[in-house]
């Protein structure tokens, strides 16, 4: 056969192919690129406006942002800047989207359909710590998923969007050591239909992630250096003898074993928020600065080595950190004002690597040529130098 021959024999079986396998229309890159993702919240008075915040996100090569509504000027803002967005369906509309699959459809059409593709919308939460929070809204979340579902089919867009609903650790019974970690009985009764569906069309599980949150309600208990991903001697799990070094670790592994025990061994965990306050209550011990900027650091160098967890070594972590900015009309205890990497007028709250839109002021939140310890690296440079090798 000779070399035309072949060629017409190769766009013959290519067409063969394609009339066999026929094409559902583009998809995009998926909804997390990479590891490491940001929560864009805007609980505040006094941040910068959404194109600034863009500015911010591309120098900072940040590709994966998460906001908790869909305001029109953030998705206007995001039109033609390759990032990536995730929209949210909030608590507030739950009980409509449950009883009227049209709400859920218009919500689509008023939020969605007119800003693809310029805007890159990949996912869409339904729901923010509905189970194991309010009670009454348990119920109407599957419903306003599988409402929210039907109208992305409708748009065709079911297989170019990804829809999931982010749980707090109140889900759980129990979660130490992490093989032992169970859902609890009366959260099951709706989490079970919730995972039926999501396993059904390919979502993945978000949990909110807090080792700050565990530390501050047990400091006597708990080795904050277990907590910063600092070194120290960790802990053993007897039921499987992994050991873990870091409870952001054993908490992700925590909902593996939740969603094995509860038969859904093949769902992948991803971090939907994971952060910590650089201020606080007189109460909340451990948050400060200095612990902010650790964990933050090492999170960070963490989730760019795309690697897995003891129980999961094979499924890189991904995690979007809460949050982008210090948030000051957040209700609630001092540091839920308090996560942002950013302070409100973008300058950085203290130095993991990313300069902020204005030069910082403050000595105290840059490590310039001094020695900062990141679990178990010795760096005499800056943080921003020694993360530069993880960028994607």
């Amino acid at each position: 056969m000779g070399p035309r021959q072949c060629a017409r024999w190769m766009v013959l079986l290519l067409c063969t192919l394609l009339l066999a396998f026929p094409s559902h229309g583009h998809r995009p890159a998926e909804a997390f690129v990479g590891a490491y993702g940001i929560n864009y919240g805007r609980i505040a008075n006094n941040i910068p406006s959404p194109d600034k915040v863009v500015a911010l996100l591309r120098s900072s090569k940040i590709r994966n942002v998460k906001i908790y509504d869909a305001d029109h000027g953030v998705l206007d803002a995001f039109r033609g800047t390759g990032l990536n967005l995730v929209v949210a369906v909030n608590n507030g509309l739950l009980k409509d989207f449950a009883a009227n699959e049209s709400a859920a459809e218009d919500w689509l059409d008023g939020n969605v359909k007119p800003y693809l593709p310029e805007t890159r919308i990949v996912g869409i939460t339904v729901g923010n710590e509905v189970l194991g929070g309010d009670p009454s809204l348990a119920e109407p979340l599957v419903g306003a998923i599988k409402n929210v579902y039907g109208g992305l089919k409708k748009l065709r867009l079911e297989d170019k969007i990804e829809l999931f609903s982010p749980h707090s650790e109140a889900v759980f019974a129990t979660s130490y050591p992490p093989s032992a970690c169970v859902f609890k009985e009366d959260v099951m009764v709706y989490m079970k239909p919730l995972l039926d569906f999501f396993q059904r069309i390919g979502s993945p599980f978000y949990v909110n992630a807090y080792p700050f949150l565990a530390y501050i309600s047990d400091p006597e208990n708990i080795d904050i250096n277990y907590a910063l991903f600092q070194p120290n001697p960790g802990i053993l799990d007897p039921n499987t003898s992994l050991h873990y070094d870091n409870m952001f670790d054993a908490q992700v592994d925590a909902a593996y074993a939740a969603l094995q025990a509860a038969g859904y061994k093949d769902m992948e965990v991803r971090v939907a928020e994971t952060g910590w306050a650089s201020s606080g209550d007189q109460n909340e011990v451990g948050a400060s600065v200095e612990n902010a900027r650790t964990y933050n650091f090492n999170l960070r160098k963490r989730l760019f080595l795309r690697k897995g967890t003891p129980l999961k070594p094979k499924t890189p972590v991904k995690a979007y950190i809460f949050a982008l900015f210090n948030e000051n009309s957040k209700p609630g205890p001092a540091s839920e004002k308090h996560y942002g990497l950013f302070n409100a007028d973008g300058r950085i709250s203290y130095d993991i690597g990313y300069s902020g839109l204005l030069p910082s002021s403050a000595s105290s939140s840059l490590l310039p040529m001094k020695k900062m310890r990141a679990g178990g690296w010795i760096v005499h440079c800056s943080a921003a130098v020694i993360l530069s090798i993880f960028f994607f």
